[in-house]
């Protein structure tokens, strides 16, 4: 018996895969990293290879288990977080995928999900989202309308559809388990929030098969061993609503914000759902004494904007010069920030992506990373005036690295921005949660604290960029 065994992460992302061993104190012991291809085969498709994604899974925790750290101390449990709204499709039988992954960034479904407008109140009601086709719903519609494959294989009665959490869980665990978390579940848009369960109205309108979805099972649960292990997965979440955890059961007047290819601001409401209209209601836990539940406020342009500018300006290293840009005095055009769609609290397509104004390269790549700072203070504005109180934001995800974005967030906000020393948020709050929801989760090490000062010149082009974006917008 080990005297201090560790929590095996998995932690799959739209760019990579990493596994992780964490131990009681919440420190990362070792990890494993592989990349993992997104493909766009136009603006509006973004496609990934799921069987490379479940390679990529096989291998981080193969190499992860090998590691002489793990071997002395043992793992313990399992945790796995995923990406949300991403969806598979494939085959009950053979395990084999009948078609590409179609990636949250995915729209090309757009056009039909808007037939169902005239229910988006009702929609937002049951789900807690807004009718959009980043969820899965109109994803998997796609694949049973366009794919001879996945006609066949329904007709077979073979056919299993589902997020891409519920895909690795049906390869990963022993028996091939058909099921899903009720975190990655609610992102199909097909869950009844209050109920947990696929609701009745929304399959039928969708026109979604119950009999091909799998069961929802909690967010805390047994979902039996990880194959050729004796190692428990006792937790599944979506890759956003487990970084809330990742110091422990977080305050109610925190706003935790995860910045990577998309940037999501949420605030803890407890066993309290509450309902915005131009924000999301999610779940982040449960399966205990009592479901927990969140404000979302979602901006699909954080490093896919960036990456979107690196090609557009024929600038290959923006990102590693970037920090030492954000640290120069200028003054930045604004940019139209619409990349992958505007999310909350807008929720529309947007015109097309621009600078506005000219500029030198490094300017607008400032501009770039600005607009993903506008658009989480206007998501955090929005959140105030539904009546949360917010005194501290607590930033993690790889651009949280960068400190010229973290300090124009606490001067634009007026609050304090807290970045822990350990940014792997997700690992950690999946592995906390793994771990049965400790109460001795200590911080790992000290973090940063950036107080907000004043910035005359960063509140203008707020402004500018707000009313820019409502006179695109139509608001």
């Amino acid at each position: 018996m080990h005297s201090d065994p560790l929590t095996l992460v998995l932690d799959q992302g739209t760019h990579a895969t990493r596994a992780m061993a964490i131990d009681t104190d919440g420190k990362v012991r070792c990890s494993a990293f592989c990349k993992v291809a997104l493909k766009r085969r136009s603006p509006d498709f973004a496609e990934q290879d799921a069987w490379e994604i479940l390679s990529s899974a096989r291998y981080v925790v193969k190499q992860l288990l090998a590691d002489k750290t793990v071997k002395k101390l043992g793992i313990a449990s399992c945790g796995i977080a995923t990406q949300r709204s991403s969806v598979v499709v494939w085959d009950k039988k053979t395990g084999k995928p009948l078609a590409p992954l179609i990636s949250w960034q995915d729209f090309r479904n757009a056009a039909w999900l808007n037939r169902f407008s005239p229910y988006s109140v009702k929609i937002k009601q049951v789900t807690g989202l807004q009718l959009s086709p980043h969820y899965g719903a109109s994803k998997l519609r796609w694949y049973l309308d366009n794919i001879p494959d996945v006609k066949q294989t329904h007709k077979k009665n073979r056919l299993a559809m589902g997020p891409l959490s519920s895909f690795l869980l049906f390869h990963l665990i022993e028996n091939h388990r058909f099921v899903v978390d009720h975190a990655n579940a609610l992102r199909t848009q097909l869950l009844n929030l209050k109920h947990l369960n696929w609701d009745t109205w929304l399959t039928g309108m969708f026109g979604i098969p119950e009999k091909v979805l799998p069961a929802c099972r909690p967010v805390c649960h047994d979902y039996g061993n990880l194959q050729d292990t004796d190692i428990p997965v006792l937790a599944v979440n979506g890759d956003q609503n487990a970084a809330i955890y990742s110091l422990g059961r977080p305050r109610r007047d925190l706003a935790v914000i995860n910045i990577g290819t998309g940037a999501f601001i949420l605030v803890p409401t407890g066993n309290t759902l509450i309902h915005e209209p131009s924000l999301l209601s999610g779940l982040v836990n449960s399966g205990g004494k009592r479901n927990e539940y969140v404000i979302e406020g979602t901006v699909n342009g954080a490093g896919a904007a960036l990456q979107w500018a690196a090609k557009r300006f024929n600038m290959p290293d923006l990102i590693r010069h970037l920090p030492s840009f954000l640290q120069e005095k200028s003054d930045p055009p604004v940019f139209v920030n619409t990349i992958g769609g505007m999310g909350s609290p807008w929720w529309k397509q947007g015109p097309r992506a621009e600078i506005i104004g000219k500029c030198k390269p490094e300017q607008k790549a400032v501009a770039v990373a600005e607009s993903i700072v506008f658009m989480l203070a206007a998501n955090l504005k929005t959140m105030e005036k539904s009546g949360l109180h917010i005194n501290q934001l607590q930033i993690s995800g790889g651009l949280s690295r960068m400190d010229g974005i973290c300090r124009r967030l606490a001067d634009l906000t007026q609050k304090q921005v807290y970045r822990p020393a350990e940014t792997e948020a997700t690992a950690r709050g999946i592995a906390w949660l793994a771990a049965g929801c400790p109460d001795h989760w200590p911080k790992p090490g000290r973090g940063r604290i950036f107080r907000p000062e004043h910035d005359e010149g960063l509140s203008k082009r707020y402004k500018k960029f707000c009313r820019l974006i409502s006179k695109l917008t139509h608001l």
